[in-house]
C-alpha cells in the first residue's frame, strides 16, 4: 500500500498565516496483519502499557464472547498469549472479573522481564492483582490492584477502580460497590504505592487531600472528586495522575463522556513535592517523554488545544505537531527513534473512520498507516479505541479495531518508515 501525504508548515505566527507546503517520500506502509481469529471480541486495552514482552514473540490479549454492553459482575475476561512465531496461536493465563472496554484489566508486561506478566482481577470483596510466569506458571496475589507500573519494575501505583466506576463509568470495575459513594471527598482512598515483591501498600495522597488543594485559588471541595490516568516516569522518580471532580451525579453514559473538570498533578514516588502541572482544566491523554517533560493533549491557560510538550515543576511548554496533530488521539513516542518518531490516532470522523498515523518531529512530516471504519454500534463506553502501541523495539505498531465488523488486533511493520 503506497501512500503520498500532503500536509503544510506553517512560516508564521498569529493572523495572516502562510504556508509552504511539504511533500512526504513515497512510503512503503505494509497492510495491517490480524494477529486474533475473530470467533470472539480481542482487543488489548491502553496505549501506554508493554502489550509484547521484549523478545517482540509474544503478544498479550484479551477475549471475551459478547459486545455492545457494559460488563457486569458475572462476565470473565479471558487473559491470553499469542505466538506471533507459531501462527498466532492463543495460549490462556487466566481470567480476570476486574475489566472494562476502555482499558481491560491493566494487562501488560512487567518492564524488563521476559516472562512475567500481571492484571487486574477481583477475589470475594476486593480487587486483587496477579501475577503470572508464562514460563513456569507460578502466579502470585498481590492484595491490590495496579493502574500503572514504575519502568524499573519495582513498584506500581493505584487508586480505587469502584471510586472511578462511580464517578465515570467504564473506567473503573463493577462487582465491587464504592463504599464512599456518599462521600464527596473520602479520606480512605486515594493514590497508593505497592511493592511489586511484597505486597505492601502505602497510601501517598488522599481524595480528601487533593480536594481541599484550591485550583486556580477556588475552594472546589464541594464537588465528587476521584483519580484517574496514572503512570510513572521513565526513571521511577515522579508519579502523574489527573485528579477530576464533577459537580453533580449524573446518568451512567453521559458521565463516562463529560461534566467533569480535570487537572494534572506530578509528585515524588514517596508522595512528596507535588505540583500542578497543568492547572487548565483540559488535560486528557498523555505519557512521559522523559524524567522531566509530560507529552499532553490540553488547552493550556491562554494557548490554543494541541499537543504541548510540558517541563514538570516549570512553567515552560512547547507546542508539538500544529500542523498534523491537530485533534486529540493516544499518543506515545516510538521507541528506539530518539523520541523523533510520534504515534498516535484519532477519533471517528464523519465517515466513522479513525486515522492511524506517525509523526516526525523534526521534518514535521507525517505518515498516515491507515484509516479504520468503526462501525456505529461501537459507541460510548463499549466504542473501540485504536490505542496505538509500539513493541518494545519500535518495530511494530500494534493496535485494536473493528473495521472488520467485530473487536480484533492487529498489527503493521514500521520498520522501513522509522529506520528502527
Amino acid at each position: 500500500m503506497k501512500r503520498r501525504t500532503f500536509i503544510h508548515q506553517s512560516l508564521g505566527i498569529g493572523i495572516g498565516l502562510t504556508y509552504t507546503p511539504i511533500w512526504i517520500l513515497d512510503q512503503d506502509v505494509p497492510s495491517p496483519r490480524r494477529i486474533t481469529d475473530g470467533s470472539s471480541a480481542y482487543w488489548f486495552g491502553y496505549y501506554d502499557k508493554f502489550q509484547i514482552d521484549p523478545t517482540g514473540r509474544f503478544a498479550l490479549g484479551c477475549k471475551v464472547g459478547f459486545e455492545g454492553r457494559s460488563p457486569n459482575e458475572e462476565d470473565a475476561l479471558e487473559i491470553g498469549l499469542i505466538d506471533l512465531e507459531r501462527g498466532n496461536d492463543w495460549r490462556k493465563l487466566g481470567d480476570s472479573r476486574a475489566w472494562g472496554w476502555q482499558q481491560s484489566c491493566m494487562l501488560q508486561w512487567i518492564p524488563g522481564s521476559k516472562t512475567d506478566v500481571i492484571w487486574n482481577d477481583r477475589e470475594g470483596d476486593r480487587h486483587i492483582s496477579r501475577i503470572v510466569n508464562i514460563a513456569t506458571g507460578e502466579e502470585r496475589v498481590l492484595p491490590f490492584p495496579i493502574y500503572a507500573l514504575a519502568p524499573d519494575g519495582t513498584f506500581a501505583i493505584g487508586t480505587a477502580f469502584n471510586r472511578i466506576q462511580n464517578l465515570r463509568p467504564g473506567y473503573g470495575y463493577v462487582g465491587i460497590p464504592d463504599p464512599y459513594k456518599k462521600i464527596k471527598a473520602p479520606r480512605e482512598v486515594g493514590l497508593y504505592k505497592i511493592d511489586l515483591g511484597t505486597g505492601e501498600m502505602e497510601l501517598l495522597t488522599s481524595i480528601a487531600e487533593m480536594a481541599n488543594f484550591p485550583h486556580l485559588g477556588e475552594d472546589v471541595s464541594d464537588n465528587w472528586h476521584w483519580f484517574n490516568h496514572l503512570l510513572v516516569s521513565p526513571d521511577s522518580k515522579r508519579l502523574l495522575f489527573l485528579h477530576r471532580w464533577r459537580p453533580e451525579i449524573l446518568e451512567p453514559q453521559v458521565m463516562a463522556r463529560t461534566g467533569f473538570v480535570t487537572r494534572m498533578i506530578t509528585m515524588d514516588a514517596n508522595g512528596e513535592n507535588l505540583y500542578v502541572a497543568d492547572p487548565s482544566g483540559n488535560s486528557s491523554h498523555f505519557v512521559w517523554k522523559d524524567p522531566k517533560h509530560i507529552f499532553v493533549w490540553t488547552k493550556p491557560i491562554g494557548k490554543k488545544s494541541g499537543f504541548w510538550l510540558l517541563e514538570d515543576q516549570t512553567e515552560n511548554m512547547r507546542l508539538i505537531g500544529e500542523e498534523t496533530m491537530k485533534g486529540n488521539g493516544h499518543n506515545t513516542y516510538v521507541p528506539n527513534t530518539q523520541d523523533e518518531w510520534v504515534l498516535n490516532d484519532t477519533y471517528p470522523d464523519k465517515n466513522r473512520e479513525i486515522t492511524l498515523y506517525l509523526y516526525h518531529i523534526p521534518t514535521k512530516k507525517q505518515v498516515i498507516l491507515g484509516k479504520f471504519y468503526s462501525p456505529e454500534s461501537y459507541f460510548g463506553e463499549w466504542r473501540c479505541d485504536l490505542h496505538p502501541r509500539c513493541d518494545q523495539a519500535g518495530h511494530r505498531v500494534f493496535f485494536d479495531s473493528t473495521h472488520e465488523g467485530s473487536r480484533q488486533m492487529y498489527y503493521i511493520d514500521i520498520r522501513k518508515i522509522v529506520g528502527t
